[in-house]
């Protein structure tokens, strides 16, 4: 019998024993897919209608050319709570479509994460008189560049439509939904203020989280550059990056990586109801994602500095106007970033005096490009060979930016940092001497050991002259984050934390709290803003 598809699931995991029906409208043929999540069957070459079912997935038809050419590829969901908000990120008072998928009934309620996690409303409970009509279908193919599109098929009732217009306060919010078994999914939603309120901005790492989010089998760390041919069943076993020591996802030339779309659920950036700041952070991504950013804000409220959140494409379109603050808070993990971002900042901190601190590691280190209307990015994502790194072999060094550049000694190790320039203002009132070491605790979980952890950052050829070097992490391999200092002409000054792991630490260390304290506070004294 002849190959005609394979079918998969929301990984791109093969999904063997779904029964499939096949009719042209005259005819019909039934069969099953295999181990392997392939279809056999002998077809005459036309368009068909295919129907799929399976125990523990949603069904769905299917209206495919078959008989000829590439095997189709179908895929299916699993029956468990997905969900995100479209757009992600908004304005205060601007509205979001909540787009959820559900096997059962469930309760949706918004959180805002400030100090603590604070519920903000209950929205309801989302039920239909049809079975099952909670349940979301996605694309077939590789839908990851193109979106999931929940919310397209069966919402044209505008009273089905389900949106919700974004609280006054602005921060980071997220959507809880649970179902009645008990099953729950939260997913984020970036509100920037309606207008400039605050003195610091800080940014969340949007176009990270959207690199690490592999919904629909891709991201930028597995299967970058598209989807295999046929979908994986034993992936330690199958995939590249686990049987050749040499391979990278980023050997291709940048033309190679397709898309990858914001409209999409994403699993591993969630933050658990029971979560509070000062817990350990759980779990592999939650490290570096929007829950470990979460602890840096929440200190941030807890130590009363205002500030306004915005996401990575606020900076890039505009949204958010520099001018308007006189700090720029970098996150946890901000490694993609825009050349418009790049030069908003660097021209703001080099020409007219804005002050960046940079509280996290692997920043700044590969270009990304929006597409239309911001709903996707594409990353320029081949390995920097000479350069120092992705974003200085496209446009500019990231070093000459930030200070500090990333590099993979220490990388997924964890350790404290000892002082170097005990005389810098950073450690005011912290009583350390050189030698000293700090950043002794920290809450993420995946690479214990200290503040300088998971990802680190060293100065480079392109760090500007006059920097100081304050601080170093013990790291192995010298592989420790550098903490480092910088002016510019303008009255500009930047602040490098270079550790991926310093706002794990800042709600649980003291010095490191205490050093973050003093960055701020310098970087606020001066003249009111314009």
């Amino acid at each position: 019998m002849s190959l005609i598809g394979y079918v998969s699931d929301e990984r791109y995991l093969a999904l063997p024993q779904v029964a499939v029906e096949i009719t042209d409208g005259r005819r019909h043929w039934w069969t099953r897919s295999t181990a392997s999540g392939a279809i056999h069957v002998d077809l005459p070459p036309g368009d068909y209608r295919v129907t799929l079912a399976r125990d523990g997935y949603g069904a769905k038809h299917a209206d495919a050319w078959l008989g000829s050419g590439r095997p189709h590829q179908f895929r299916l969901l699993s029956d468990r709570i997905l969900g995100y908000v479209w757009p992600k990120w908004v304005r205060a008072g601007d509205r979001g479509e909540f787009r959820v998928h559900s096997p059962e009934p469930y309760r949706l309620s918004l959180w805002r994460h400030g100090a603590e996690a604070e519920p903000e409303r209950l929205i309801g409970w989302f039920d239909e008189h049809a079975p099952r009509a909670t349940v979301q279908v996605t694309p077939d193919g590789d839908y990851t560049g193109d979106g999931v599109r929940f919310n397209e098929q069966g919402y044209t009732d505008p009273a089905h439509r389900q949106y919700l217009s974004a609280p006054g306060r602005g921060g980071l919010y997220f959507f809880r939904a649970e179902g009645e078994s008990g099953a729950r999914f939260s997913f984020p939603w970036v509100v920037a203020p309606g207008r400039p309120g605050s003195p610091i901005a800080v940014l969340a790492s949007t176009n990270t989280w959207n690199a690490y989010n592999n919904f629909g089998g891709r991201s930028n760390y597995v299967n970058a550059a598209g989807l295999p041919d046929a979908p994986v069943l034993v992936p330690r076993r199958e995939m590249r990056r686990y049987q050749e020591s040499g391979f990278s996802e980023h050997e291709h030339p940048d033309e190679a990586y397709p898309p990858l779309s914001f409209d999409r659920p994403e699993p591993l950036n969630q933050i658990d109801p029971g979560d509070r700041p000062e817990d350990p952070i759980r779990g592999r991504q939650p490290c570096h994602l929007a829950a470990a950013e979460w602890r840096l804000i929440s200190w941030l409220e807890r130590s009363g500095y205002r500030h306004d959140l915005y996401a990575d494409a606020h900076l890039h379109d505009g949204t958010l106007n520099l001018d308007d603050y006189r700090v720029l808070v970098l996150n946890s993990h901000p490694e993609y970033w825009s050349r418009q971002m790049y030069s908003a900042v660097h021209s703001w901190v080099h020409e007219r005096g804005g002050k960046l601190a940079y509280l996290g590691g692997n920043g700044v280190d590969c270009e990304v490009e929006f597409t239309e209307a911001n709903t996707a990015l594409r990353f320029r994502t081949q390995a920097a060979g000479a350069h120092e790194s992705r974003i200085h072999r496209s446009f500019r060094p990231t070093s000459g930016l930030l200070g500090v550049v990333f590099t993979s000694a220490g990388a997924m190790t964890g350790a404290p940092y000892e002082v170097c320039d005990p005389d810098h203002w950073a450690f005011t009132d912290t009583g350390l001497a050189a030698g000293d070491l700090f950043g002794v605790r920290s809450l993420h979980e995946r690479c214990p050991g200290g503040a300088s952890a998971h990802e680190t950052d060293k100065t480079g050829r392109h760090t500007p002259p006059g920097t100081r070097l304050l601080a170093r992490g013990r790291n192995p391999g010298e592989g420790g984050a550098e903490i480092v200092s910088f002016r510019t002409g303008s009255g500009g000054e930047v602040f490098s934390a270079g550790s991926i792991a310093w706002p794990a630490a800042v709600l649980v260390d003291d010095v490191v709290s205490t050093i973050t304290r003093n960055v701020l506070d310098r970087f606020l004294a001066g003249a009111p803003l314009p």
